[in-house]
């Protein structure tokens, strides 16, 4: 016994250690959980308080992480040295229905070459999941039946698999909608509801009597009052009534039910794990609801879209959400969070959108230039999206009380604007339609394409070759100021070639309801063959265009994250937009009227990328003037 102990204080003394037993190995998801566990329960408990739900909420977080295929892990981490890449001045994105633009996935599939040609590279797929087909028609597939499956019209979760991979080996990220705040009535949580399912009813806005919902309406503002009025529908067959804040057809989730929440982050990791790289969250101020307020913009939504951010983080960092916050700027900036706890990584620039439209119809640049200085200063870490037109309609929520100061009233300017752009105002080249038009709320919104808005179709119609010529210049400097924002510049499909207002739409039963239909027409590819003929108006647009985006990618000045603000340039039919990135400093100049105007800037030695053969036309000293063409631009980089 002593000689055994002997031999091992030898062996200790010649330098070997008894053996460790090798330590267990953090995986990826604990470590990315660790870095957020703290927050994410302390956000959960406050809202839920419920122990076994937070404790199922990160069982399925991991769940989702063991689904995401090595493919997408390894974009995780390719993006991971690199998480804000999106912020290039080589990043441009287009929005599509998958039905108009190539009839399913696998046809949007074969145009990828399509989007390289105009160097688009993210694709955002309007609503492409299950839903039925007669309120898919009515509100564009924002009603839901099935969050993991696509129309069977479209194809299969395999063609959007195969989508985004043929994507992803082009640079290409690509963008899809998640319908937040309601289901559709067939989903399955709908129809157990229906069925007298209690457990299914609590993921819903349930009630016996109208006590509680009148007190809701009290403070609830309407979304479609003239189409549908009301935020509650009373269903007759279960003797039931409904919080359905949209349609009748779209029932409103009840967010302060644990099982939502953890369902639907559920399904929105799902989506990314098909390989989408964008989230956009569909009318996310709503998802809340509580007696008394507006049901709107409340702070419980940022406390569950952080969540949401956090779950990305954690499953698949390189996804990234897109908020759809349809308001004035003091609603819209707190959706990005802050710099150290970010919400949305990206937002729409929605009034800046509405804002130029506004300045075509009145050629005064004066709110446009103030409201481009409330949003100067974001997070960092965030971005915006512009945007000239979109699939919706647009809505005319200006800053009124800065207008007032001019003497415009909110309902006689509305009026004015509609008028404009519906061509009903003398003189107006502008061919729209009105959405929504309710004549008691005198709130009706607009709807039509870039090229019909500015005045393209009458051109056309008239055969007027001096309209035209104003037409496309008018097209093409809002295309010009939309490269020059601060953000991501993202087109509506078939404004690139000048598509105009579909008014086939009223020939069809399933789609004259809806005016916003005038804008969703299909993509006309034969048009499209004309857009490499200069002699032609699509030719001239896309042309122009095309050279637009390939100065900005070529320019760093063009970068995202360059500051951008308004400068003032002595008329008001012109706005000024300075750009300063990495010690250079551009000031883009937009004349908003029909005539030519002469402006003074401060003098420099300037070349005029879109253009650099042109000069400025004389130079006295400090300053400088410049001829501007009728809905012209400049853009003047400092040598």
């Amino acid at each position: 016994m002593k000689r055994t102990e002997e031999r091992k204080t030898q062996k200790t003394k010649a330098g070997k250690k008894p053996e460790k037993k090798p330590e267990k190995r953090v995986s990826r998801f604990d470590a990315r959980l660790a870095q957020y566990y703290d927050e994410l329960k302390w956000l959960y408990m406050e809202l839920y308080d419920n122990e076994s739900s937070f404790e199922y909420f990160v069982e399925m977080l991991r769940r989702a992480y063991k689904d995401r295929k090595q493919t997408l892990r390894a974009v995780d981490e390719r993006r991971a040295g690199n998480p804000h890449m999106h912020h290039s001045n080589k990043m441009m994105g287009m929005m599509l229905y998958t039905e108009n633009f190539g009839g399913d996935l696998n046809g949007v599939r074969e145009r990828l070459d399509y989007f390289k040609e105009c160097g688009v590279k993210y694709v955002h797929l309007m609503p492409l999941l299950d839903s039925p087909e007669d309120s898919s028609r009515s509100d564009g597939g924002y009603a839901v039946s099935d969050f993991r499956k696509v129309r069977p019209d479209l194809g299969t979760m395999e063609d959007l698999e195969k989508l985004t991979g043929s994507c992803h080996r082009r640079g290409i990220r690509v963008c899809l909608d998640f319908v937040m705040n309601h289901t559709s009535e067939d989903h399955a949580w709908a129809k157990a509801a229906r069925a007298g399912d209690p457990m299914a009813q609590s993921r819903y806005c349930f009630y016996d009597s109208w006590d509680i919902p009148r007190k809701y309406e009290e403070t609830m503002p309407q979304v479609f009052p003239e189409t549908a009025p009301g935020n509650f529908t009373y269903f007759e067959d279960i003797g039931k009534i409904v919080m359905t804040t949209f349609y009748p057809f779209q029932w409103d989730l009840n967010y302060a039910n644990p099982l939502v929440f953890n369902d639907m982050t559920e399904n929105l990791l799902f989506l990314a794990n098909r390989g989408v790289d964008i989230i956009r969250l569909d009318a996310v101020p709503y998802i809340w609801k509580e007696l008394g307020t507006t049901c709107r913009n409340l702070p419980q939504v940022h406390s569950l879209v952080r969540m949401m951010n956090i779950a990305c983080r954690v499953v698949c960092p390189s996804v990234l959400l897109l908020g759809e916050v349809v308001m004035e700027p003091s609603k819209v900036l707190p959706y990005f969070g802050t710099e150290e706890k970010p919400e949305c990584d990206m937002l729409y620039n929605v009034t800046t959108m509405a804002t130029i439209w506004h300045t075509m119809a009145t050629r005064d640049v004066r709110l446009l230039a103030h409201q481009l200085r409330q949003i100067e200063y974001v997070p960092s870490n965030c971005i915006f999206q512009n945007y000239l037109r979109c699939h919706d309609d647009i809505g005319w929520g200006l800053d009124y009380k800065f207008l007032g100061q001019f003497g415009s009233a909110e309902a006689p300017h509305k009026k004015y604007l509609n008028d404009w752009f519906t061509g009903k105002w003398y003189g107006s080249p502008a061919r729209g339609e009105l959405y929504n038009d309710s004549e008691w709320m005198q709130d009706a919104r607009l709807c039509g394409t870039t090229a019909s808005l500015c005045g393209i179709e009458s051109a056309l119609y008239e055969q007027n070759e001096d309209a035209l010529a104003r037409g496309i210049a008018a097209d093409v400097m809002l295309h010009a100021l939309m490269l020059t924002l601060r953000g991501i510049p993202v087109f509506y499909s078939g404004d690139e070639i000048g598509m105009l207002n579909d008014y086939d739409y009223h020939n069809d039963p399933g789609r004259q309801a809806d005016s916003r239909n005038i804008h969703r027409g299909r993509m006309d590819w034969e048009l499209a063959e004309e857009r490499h003929d200069p002699e032609t108006p699509t030719g001239r647009i896309f042309g122009e265009i095309s050279k637009l985006i390939k100065i900005r990618k070529n320019n760093d000045i063009f970068h995202s994250d360059a500051h951008v603000y308004p400068v003032f340039t002595g008329d008001n039919r012109v706005l000024g937009v300075e750009r300063e990135y990495g010690g250079k400093r551009m000031l883009g100049l937009f004349n908003f009227s029909a005539e030519s105007v002469k402006t003074e800037i401060e003098t420099a030695d300037r070349i005029d990328l879109a253009d650099p053969e042109r000069e400025y036309l004389h130079s006295d000293g400090p300053v400088s003037e410049y001829w501007i063409e009728p809905y012209g631009f400049r853009w003047l980089l400092e040598k």
